[in-house]
């Protein structure tokens, strides 16, 4: 299938049907999940991320040049969110809301923090309203005051309601999207604070995260930063690693940080030699976990490694002037309009097998994050 004109799908026919069916005009905020035959599930558990990101989606729509609804969707959504998500008695954001908005598990999770601070510094951009930045500085000061381990370096999983933190595995991706949300605040406001802790979380990467030794990315770690026992230490996740070189890139591109440059270069090559699909059989799609050697862990392919391995690939054409980055960006986005999306279709397929049949049972509102960032940047670095 050929590409699309991007703009005219993303803005024409995804986003304005996200606007009609995936906002939950009844109780208020953002649906969870469709049908397959694209129907709301609006009684559905709510995700506290999947507010967050929808705020996300619509505040670029409106920066994009959407109509007026996007605005007004991401403003909405920031006040289901600031309504029923924050914990008026212990602080911090609650894990899952019922369909009304009731909450239903009040655990703080760190990864849910950082889609609020990414959403935060987008609706900022689309508004100018001070009161999202209020909120970014509220929840960073939970993080720090009651998730942040000064002893190990990082932000631990999550604060139980019976005031623990001590879940296990700890995890790198809660890190990389504090990294991707501090990035966000830092373009967003100038303010040099956010770029410090960026430039904390890099370091956390550079110590702890990064295999040197096999140019991986690892996913899980013992409370003090070594890889998790058993097979849990070994994964890696190709979409990762692409997800990490779009974000080292932009790193450098705001800092002048040299660093992560060769690290950028290690992951990509990983996730290019033994992160993509190669057989014929297949369609050449990024798999959901490889090992420390590149063996296939898990062959499903989710639809949003995908948009992170296009995201890679652009930042390598953008930033680094890498000579096949805009040919492999392009070939992947073909890939995933002949697998994935449709043209004329506002939704998704969000996991195959190897041979390309679907494995989804329902089409995630999550999901729309990943798809419309990836869209967005390549309108940006390649029309």
């Amino acid at each position: 299938m050929a590409i699309p004109d991007l703009r005219l799908w993303l803005l024409e026919t995804v986003m304005p049907f996200w606007e009609k069916a995936g906002i939950d005009r009844r109780n208020g905020g953002f649906i969870e999940r469709l049908t397959l035959d694209r129907r709301p599930e609006p009684d559905a558990d709510r995700r506290l991320r999947v507010q967050a990101r929808q705020i996300y989606a619509f505040s670029h729509a409106h920066l994009l040049g959407a109509p007026e609804w996007a605005l007004s969707a991401a403003s909405d959504g920031f006040g289901f969110l600031t309504a029923h998500g924050w914990d008026a008695a212990g602080g911090g954001w609650q894990y899952l809301l019922t369909g009304s908005g009731e909450p239903k598990d009040r655990r703080k999770d760190t990864y849910d923090h950082a889609f609020v601070l990414l959403a935060m510094a987008w609706l900022y951009r689309a508004d100018g309203d001070r009161a999202a930045l209020e909120w970014a500085d509220r929840t960073m000061v939970f993080l720090d005051r009651h998730l942040a381990d000064p002893e190990h370096g990082g932000y631990r999983e999550e604060l139980a309601p019976d005031g623990s933190t001590a879940r296990l595995p700890r995890r790198q991706n809660p890190h990389m999207h504090l990294l991707e949300a501090c990035l966000a605040l830092y373009e967003a406001t100038g303010d040099a604070a956010w770029r410090d802790r960026a430039a904390a979380l890099i370091g956390l990467f550079h110590d702890h995260f990064f295999d040197d030794e096999t140019g991986t990315l690892g996913e899980f770690f013992t409370d003090d930063w070594r890889s998790a026992p058993g097979i849990d230490g070994t994964v890696r996740e190709p979409g990762h690693h692409f997800e990490w070189v779009w974000l080292l890139l932009h790193y450098r591109r705001l800092t002048g940080d040299d660093s992560v440059v060769t690290p950028a270069d290690r992951l990509y090559e990983t996730a290019l030699d033994h992160g993509i699909d190669a057989s014929p059989a297949g369609i050449p799609a990024a798999f959901d976990a490889i090992d420390r050697s590149g063996t296939i862990v898990d062959g499903g392919k989710r639809l949003w490694p995908q948009t992170e391995a296009i995201k890679a690939h652009l930042a390598r054409h953008e930033l680094l002037g890498d000579p096949d980055a805009a040919a492999r960006a392009r070939a992947h986005l073909a890939m995933m309009f002949d697998h994935y999306v449709d043209a004329d279709s506002p939704v998704w397929r969000d996991r195959l097998a190897r041979d390309g049949s679907e494995m989804s049972d329902h089409i995630p509102a999550s999901t729309l994050y990943h798809l419309f960032l990836c869209i967005a940047e390549t309108m940006r670095v390649l029309d």
